[in-house]
């Protein structure tokens, strides 16, 4: 698959995984992908298993990231983790705004920016999260929705750093539910996407912003969604939890 935006796919483990757990799987991830160049490979384990995963992967193709962080650098936040913390462990990338944490901790578009910005001033590299509702998918507010938070959540960024930001659309109908956007929905979101950062940003920016999608994607609708022109990777829940699962979306997104 001939793309000039390089893929990158990322297993979002959310509340699973033991250390031990951890372990088995990134050792299993490392065998059955230790030969994939073409795809930047991530995995996002929760923050009890960083330091122990960090390890295991030393040396190989696998990166790490981090489910959230703090907008804070320091202070009394009880509960919170910084991004200078994230850094100790090796950490690259860190997920924030997805849409559970938007659900259930009410994290606005506002909060989210202040975050994206903290991870950019630490080198990290955050993934941002944005996608619609059912109701607003059925209501036609979808562009609407994908506009304000888009927006919202990467006011302030430099257009450097937007280039290494990456986006990821995850329409939150599809996530864990088994309902997948069809193709030609996820490329008509993920095109409407980067016409926003061309507008909120420039034309340059916006072509080379890699957008993931993620919603129930696995081995068997991989190659299909990857294979649109806008879809430069996934953010994988689920099917990330097993080693053959994630190892196979990944080499059929090749």
């Amino acid at each position: 698959m001939n793309k000039t935006r390089k893929l990158i796919i990322a297993g979002n483990w959310k509340m699973n995984k033991t250390v031990a757990e951890a372990l088995d799987l990134v050792r299993g991830l490392k065998i059955e992908l230790s030969t994939v160049k073409e795809v930047d490979i991530v995995v996002c384990p929760p923050f009890t298993a960083l330091g122990e995963v960090s390890k295991a992967i030393l040396d190989s193709n696998l990166r790490l990231g981090a489910q959230n962080m703090s907008e804070h650098n320091v202070g009394a936040y009880t509960g919170e983790i910084t991004a200078v913390m994230l850094k100790e462990f090796s950490v690259r990338y860190v997920i924030l705004g997805h849409s559970e944490r938007r659900q259930y901790q009410r994290e606005s578009n506002e909060l989210i920016a202040k975050k994206a910005l903290a991870a950019h001033n630490a080198a990290l590299k955050p993934i941002v999260c944005v996608g619609e509702t059912l109701a607003e998918r059925e209501a036609n507010r979808t562009q609407e929705i994908l506009d304000t938070q888009v927006r919202g959540s990467l006011a302030g960024l430099t257009n450097d750093q937007m280039v290494e930001t990456i986006i990821a659309y995850e329409p939150v109908w599809a996530i864990g539910t088994g309902k997948t956007a069809t193709t030609e929905q996820a490329q008509e979101a993920h095109a409407f996407i980067r016409g926003l950062l061309g507008k909120s940003f420039d034309e340059t920016v916006a072509r080379r912003v890699r957008i993931q999608y993620g919603g129930s994607v696995k081995p068997s609708n991989a190659r299909e969604l990857m294979s649109q022109p806008d879809v430069d990777g996934a953010l994988v829940g689920g099917a990330s939890l097993e080693t053959r699962s994630f190892a196979e979306i990944i080499k059929n997104s090749i």
